[in-house]
């Protein structure tokens, strides 16, 4: 029976005793379920051309409330206090600090609360984890912070691209902020997204264009046409299922903690090793993509997230997506893997952090995701060795990868041999990241005797730094310099906080050629 503590509802017990599943998680699924209800309604009866957006923001903010003290019980007031004093802070300290004061204030708060959880109220009191919906209202609560100061404050020509795009240039209302915030489509699991575009969907002032070779043709609606999220939100739907089914049948069967088991180690062949590694932390991700793609298929519900057509004319509806999978498993660098994982979170570390820094971004902005991610040992055991599997990559790629592209079949036997260093390699880095403790990750690492962090630090040490064009002889001015080349061609978001892919950055230059149309 599953009888875990909660401070939610616990209307669904005998659900969750059922499906042998903790009331949390049930809780959880049942009002992401019922919110993508809502979406539908919500974008039925309650679209922008009939309906104002005061009510639109008052319904969504109410709603999102109502789902998170569903969830989480009081604990859901963090959410109105973190949000309500960071207001506070915007309008008391004016446009020019602002940003510092909000970052500050939202990360330390954010971080209180998960030490909170972390080692008082975790030890079998309590199983809600409150501390995720905080995680994407710190991010708002930021990216909206650096995005009025960029907009109220700083010249135009201070800024990249990518911050005209996103900049605000007036300060939002309380209604307009709470329901950014706290709206039912993101309260529980996001993604983020930016304020302008948030603000957009709820007053509908930018329809999407008409299909590649449409426009003019009569009997067409041209640019007030708005297409319909349906088969995109089916197929989301579809990919959640799966997801679902494998994290509750297989993943169960291939738990992480199995590569430190002292009979596992101690009797395995290392390729054996090797491929359990693989595969038990590819049997971790499946709750990731459910979680996400079923969050994104709320957005898309409530037609958010539409970021015009493809070549063939079909809608995409992806702009707030947070993962890609196919690129995910099919990464042939450690690069094109951090391209395509929470999306939203990477460009939220490039925004208020990457392209900011002064010295060692690459440092700092890893730094940052793991203090945002929480207080576990194992979430900073794994950002500082992504740090050196980051730059090693980098720098085996800047050396080698111009040698392998011709012929073909060269090029596949690189691709293919890229794939699986690339699969271990992440495998590698975020073990302590599911493991949580200090004791068990080094237990790992010394099983592996720390081969690849002693691998990174060789070649980052010995290979030859690829020069930028502005001649510094740098690793991490390397993804600075492409950052600087997408905001020239005039992409609004530009790359991650590792640098971005190719689609994303046609996707900056689409969402910023649809904001410099706007007027906030």
């Amino acid at each position: 029976m599953a009888t875990t503590s909660t401070t939610g509802s616990t209307l669904l017990q005998p659900l969750s005793n059922a499906v042998q599943l903790p009331i949390d998680q049930v809780n959880f699924v049942v009002c992401q379920l019922f919110a993508l209800l809502a979406a539908v309604w919500f974008r039925t009866y309650l679209r922008s051309s009939k309906t104002s957006s005061f009510i639109r923001h008052v319904v969504a903010t109410l709603l999102g409330l109502y789902l998170a003290l569903f969830c989480f019980g009081w604990y859901a007031l963090h959410f109105l206090v973190q949000s309500g004093i960071s207001y506070c802070i915007m309008i008391i300290i004016g446009v020019e600090n602002m940003h510092k004061y909000c970052f500050v204030f939202a990360l330390g708060y954010l971080t209180v609360c998960q030490i909170t959880r972390v080692y008082i109220f975790d030890y079998g009191q309590y199983s809600a984890d409150f501390s995720g919906p905080m995680m994407i209202i710190t991010q708002k609560i930021t990216s909206l912070a650096y995005e009025i100061h960029d907009g109220m404050f700083r010249k135009d020509e201070e800024l990249t691209s990518s911050q005209r795009g996103l900049a605000v240039r007036r300060m939002p209302s309380l209604l307009e902020y709470l329901s950014y915030n706290c709206n039912f489509m993101g309260i529980l699991a996001g993604p983020l997204c930016s304020y302008r575009d948030y603000i957009t969907f709820i007053e509908g002032r930018a329809h999407p264009r008409t299909p590649p070779g449409t426009a003019g043709k009569e009997g067409l609606p041209g640019d007030r046409a708005e297409p319909s999220p349906n088969v995109a939100v089916i197929q989301k739907l579809f990919v959640c299922g799966l997801s679902l089914f494998f994290h509750l049948t297989i993943s169960k069967t291939l738990p992480v903690e199995y590569n430190i088991d002292e009979h596992f180690q101690a009797t395995a062949s290392w390729p054996t090793k090797v491929i359990y590694l693989y595969i038990s932390l590819l049997a971790a991700r499946p709750k990731y993509y459910f979680a996400w793609t079923l969050a994104d298929a709320i957005n898309n519900a409530a037609g958010f997230g539409f970021r015009g057509y493809d070549e063939n004319g079909t809608a995409r509806w992806d702009l707030i997506s947070n993962l890609r999978i196919q690129q995910i498993e099919m990464s042939t660098s450690f690069k094109m893997f951090l391209d395509n994982w929470n999306i939203q979170t990477a460009l939220w570390l490039k925004r208020v952090c990457y392209e900011r820094a002064s010295w060692s971004p690459t440092i700092q902005t890893f730094v940052l995701s793991a203090i945002w991610h929480g207080v576990y040992p194992g979430y900073y055991l794994t950002f500082l060795t992504g740090v050196v599997v980051t730059l090693a990559a980098r720098a085996m790629r800047n050396n080698f990868r111009h040698y392998f592209l011709e012929p073909p079949q060269l090029k596949l036997l690189y691709d293919i041999l890229t794939w699986v260093v690339t699969q271990v390699a992440i495998s590698y880095t975020v073990v302590p990241f599911v493991l949580l403790s200090v004791k068990p990750s080094f237990m790992f690492y010394s099983s592996w005797y720390y081969c690849l962090h002693i691998a990174g630090v060789l070649v980052v040490l010995l290979l030859p730094v690829k020069k930028t064009q502005r001649g510094k002889a740098t690793h991490e001015n390397v993804p600075l310099s492409r950052s600087e080349k997408c905001d020239e061609r005039g992409n609004s978001l530009g790359q991650n906080s590792f640098s971005t892919t190719n689609n994303v950055c046609n996707q900056n230059q689409e969402i910023a050629s649809r904001h410099s149309s706007l007027k906030q």
